[in-house]
């Protein structure tokens, strides 16, 4: 019993910075979290025959890169529409078919993390790298390469630690890491400017964008996107790029009528988020989408909607709008952060 409080006691606080990175890795929040417990299980079992060559948080990692690398050579890689090919000529006539047999990224949710870093340029940087753009451009690194560029960039570990981590020489490291960067380079989407969720100007931006939504003004939402904006929609296929089209579309296929949503303010990957409920044939408003906005220039680049009425039990929401007037206060004080 010493031996599992000591344990606990010990590897408990790497559990929230373990997630990220085994998100960074695999895209999804739900086998991050899988990867987490099987690391936690794997290390208990043989925590009495560590010997501390290495620090217990580097051995946790060994077993968490293992177990990704695993993972990801079972599962394959998650991309984003985006990642299958170029957008589409026009805001579409018709919806296309969802492809439900792809593993699709998935957004995390901030509240999965916690508040374990404390310092500001700490939380800047681990927002910084979560957004869902990067997240989703590593997915097309090959595994390794990909476990190289998170814990050198992103994590800021020493090429002979990683060396020693990952079973390679560091020559064989760095070699990694400028391909890493290369490919990187090509495919993560340029995103200078992006404003955190935390200030002022983004939560009126999308107070704006919530009542454009919510009343079916394509006009005032136009005004809010960015000339280059983007729209994603998995499992959707496909993507459009361009104020026009995305504002026509949405005009053609989702705000048809005023009063048709309510939206719910959120936050995942460090970026300002919504959750979509939808009026339903008995008059509730039911869980429908998760809406994840970067916001660039006073204005929103990406709309990434996550059409996956699954995905609000993980960010704490209900599976049925309730507004937050008919709450209890004890409700209400125990909500999501960054809920309306």
């Amino acid at each position: 019993m010493a031996a599992i409080d000591d344990f606990t006691r010990q590897a408990d606080p790497f559990r929230s910075e373990l997630l990220a990175y085994c998100y960074r890795m695999l895209g999804s929040a739900d086998d991050a979290e899988d990867l987490v417990q099987e690391t936690y299980l794997r290390a208990w079992r043989s925590y009495e025959g560590f010997e501390g060559r290495s620090s217990l948080r580097t051995w946790l990692y060994r077993i968490a890169t293992n177990a990704c690398l695993t993972a990801i050579g079972r599962r394959g890689s998650r991309p984003l529409p985006s990642g299958l090919g170029a957008p589409v000529d026009g805001p579409l006539s018709a919806v296309p078919a969802q492809l439900d047999d792809v593993p699709w990224l998935t957004p995390l949710p901030d509240a999965l993390l916690g508040e374990a870093a404390v310092d500001p340029a700490a939380i800047a940087g681990r927002r910084d790298s979560l957004r869902l753009a990067l997240v989703a451009a590593w997915q097309f690194l090959p595994p390794r390469q990909r476990a190289v560029l998170i814990l050198r960039d992103v994590l800021d570990w020493p090429a002979a630690e990683v060396a020693g981590l990952l079973g390679m020489t560091t020559t064989a490291v760095n070699s990694a890491l400028r391909r890493a960067r290369a490919r990187l380079a090509e495919r993560a989407p340029a995103e200078t400017d992006v404003s955190p969720p935390s200030e002022q100007p983004v939560r009126e931006l999308l107070d704006r964008y919530v009542a454009a939504f919510e009343r079916a003004d394509v006009t005032e939402l136009a005004r809010l996107l960015r000339e280059d904006a983007v729209l994603e929609m998995p499992p959707l296929p496909v993507w459009l790029r361009g104020r026009s089209n995305v504002a026509r579309f949405f005009a053609m296929h989702v705000i048809t009528e005023p009063n048709l949503y309510k939206m719910v303010h959120t936050a995942a990957n460090g970026q300002p988020a919504l959750a979509a409920y939808r009026l339903a044939a008995d008059g509730r408003f039911d869980a429908h989408a998760i809406q994840v906005l970067t916001v660039s220039d006073a204005r929103i680049a990406r709309i990434v909607t996550f059409l996956d009425p699954a995905l609000f039990g993980k960010f704490g929401l209900p599976a049925a709008y309730e507004p937050a007037e008919a709450l209890p206060d004890d409700d209400l004080a125990g909500s999501p952060p960054g809920r309306s």
